[in-house]
């Protein structure tokens, strides 16, 4: 039979005995400090130890008992991994048992008869106090979503294992979720904690597979150390199937970098170059995988070099804005109508660098707003250089990235570059990629409003590689939609790409906007985009992008054919 005294305690304490004298004596000893609750023998201890889990500071467990004797009941114990945190001291006179008992996970002993109530007190409070360090060390250790280990923890037991195994070989493991912040934003924080809690779920199914350690850090990176993978591909789709069955209506999508062992080299740097194969494969949907390797650590070089250096770049004037015209192609013969401004840097020692080498990596840390402003001022001083030179104003379009729409001063900022250069806001055209409309479009709306109402002509960069609804675009405050190159590439040889070309000019129509075609760069292109009612184009069939000076031959030539 269980009873407890009518006391209420902060902790608690069940006293387990057959004998009712040895229960009350402990009873007597404990009650002023703890809430006691009693148990007769082994089976009733088990049951008081479940029901009150969560609250039980400790356990006084005799050994010799009927029914149930107390080697059972420690041996149940630790068996569980709900209980075995609770702590046990058994009771006991006999010495070879209590030697027993500290083998099987006693965390201390007790002698009979209770003769010195100042021990019995003293153990039971030093018990409790190491066993409630014990949990908070424990919970330090873990992320309380996954179970997984706490970054600091990981990082301590990864050096551990480098450093005391240096035999032992594991690589290092690196895994993102695509766009986590929106997908809490759309669907909810409650739905984000799943998809981390099946993530850190099936990590540890496969680390007890597979000998390693793993930690959840910043929000939404895992990493993990383990043995060497032949197949991480096939790692990466067991992870990624586990999350695409947590809800059929909504897409999440992982990405992972892999950097394989290395002898002798220490965990943090294996992480580091793990961390940035990861962080290479962002927003590659079709190769999410990355395994770092010579390439990708000269790639890492340059990116470092290309940061390093852009500062210097704007100072010393090596970026250079080169101009692609667009053409009216529904004039006969078609008319120079604008340029879009494109950026080049020809650097000192690499000499000409791609900007698909440098744009991508400055829009990932924010720093591509320091190239678009200089574009900026580029782009609406040559706007008046070709004005006094030649008596037209060119428009000309430049870009606006996420991180500039985004920006609170963006407004001001352009409206006094347009009125230190003297020039009317249609002079310059904004263009914006389709894919910044899908994130945070509420607040890109507003701010492509106020632009529309100074007077900027807005474009749609892109448009077509990216995810707009057809319900989103008609409330767009947009001029002009840009047609990805992508519908253009196979117009003469596919009629269904045609067809489709078609139905985007039909929509632009609807909605009263005019269509840009990219990458046109044939007659046969031409014609038939000519033939679709396509306003303008721009591609390598009039020109490729171009020097300001080498551009103006483009304007002299339109001037003779106009004079002509």
């Amino acid at each position: 039979m269980i009873h407890s005294k009518q006391i209420q305690r902060q902790k608690l304490v069940l006293v387990v005995d057959d004998q009712e004298i040895n229960r009350d004596a402990l009873g007597v000893i404990l009650e002023d400090d703890y809430e006691i609750i009693y148990a007769e023998d082994g089976a009733q201890a088990l049951a008081a130890i479940e029901s009150n889990v969560d609250r039980l500071s400790v356990v006084l467990l005799d050994l010799m008992m009927p029914v149930m004797d107390g080697f059972e009941v420690l041996k149940r114990v630790n068996a569980d991994e709900h209980l075995n945190h609770i702590p046990v001291i058994v009771l006991t006179a006999e010495k070879n048992a209590e030697l027993k008992a500290l083998q099987m996970g006693a965390s201390d002993f007790i002698t009979k008869p209770f003769d010195v109530p100042e021990v019995i007190i003293a153990r039971v409070a030093r018990i409790i106090e190491l066993s409630e360090g014990r949990q908070l060390i424990s919970a330090a250790e873990h992320d309380r979503l996954t179970m997984l280990y706490s970054r600091n923890f990981f990082f301590e037991y990864a050096h551990r294992l480098f450093h005391y195994t240096p035999g032992l070989r594991l690589d290092a493991v690196v895994m993102n979720i695509e766009q986590f912040h929106t997908i809490n934003a759309v669907n909810g924080r409650d739905f984000g904690d799943d998809v981390i809690r099946v993530i850190g779920a099936e990590i540890r199914a496969f680390l007890s597979e597979s000998h390693g350690i793993a930690t959840r850090f910043e929000g939404d990176r895992f990493a993990f150390y383990c043995a060497p993978q032949d197949d991480y591909q096939a790692l990466l789709d067991r992870i990624q199937g586990k999350v695409n069955g947590i809800s059929p209506n909504v897409s999440v999508h992982l990405r992972m970098g892999v950097k394989p062992w290395q002898e002798g080299t220490d965990p943090t740097f294996l992480f580091d170059c793990a961390r940035a194969a990861c962080n290479m494969a962002r927003g590659d949907y079709q190769n999410p995988l990355k395994i770092y390797d010579e390439d990708m650590r000269k790639r890492e070089l340059l990116n470092q070099r290309l940061l390093n250096d852009l500062r210097s770049a704007v100072e010393e004037r090596q970026l250079t804005v080169y101009y692609q015209p667009k053409y009216d192609i529904q004039c006969d013969p078609p008319r120079l109508s604008s340029a879009e401004a494109l950026i080049r840097w020809n650097h000192p020692e690499l000499g000409m660098i791609s900007p698909c080498d440098f744009v991508p990596l400055f829009e990932g840390n924010g720093l591509i707003s320091v190239v678009d402003s200089y574009v900026w001022q580029e782009a609406a001083q040559q706007i008046v250089r070709w004005r006094d030179k030649y008596g037209i104003k060119l428009p000309v379009s430049v870009n606006l990235s996420r991180a500039d729409v985004f920006d609170p001063t963006l407004v001001d900022r352009l409206a006094r570059i347009i009125e230190e250069n003297g020039l009317d806001f249609k002079d310059m055209k904004l263009e914006i990629t389709e894919s910044a409309y899908t994130e945070n479009a509420g607040e890109l709306l507003e701010t492509v409003r106020d632009l529309r109402q100074l007077g900027f002509e807005i474009e749609m960069d892109d448009f077509g590689s990216g995810y707009s609804s057809l319900n989103m675009l008609s409330g767009m405050p947009l001029d002009v939609l840009k047609m990805d190159m992508k519908f253009v590439r196979n117009i003469e040889s596919s009629a269904t790409d045609m067809r489709l070309v078609k139905l985007i000019l039909d929509i632009a129509r609807y909605l009263k906007l005019r269509v840009v075609a990219e990458g046109v760069e044939t007659a046969g292109q031409l014609n038939l985009l000519k033939d679709a009612d396509c306003d303008l184009v721009q591609g390598y069939y009039f020109s490729r992008p171009l020097p300001a000076e080498a551009f103006e031959a483009l304007i002299e030539r339109e001037m003779n054919v106009e004079r002509g």
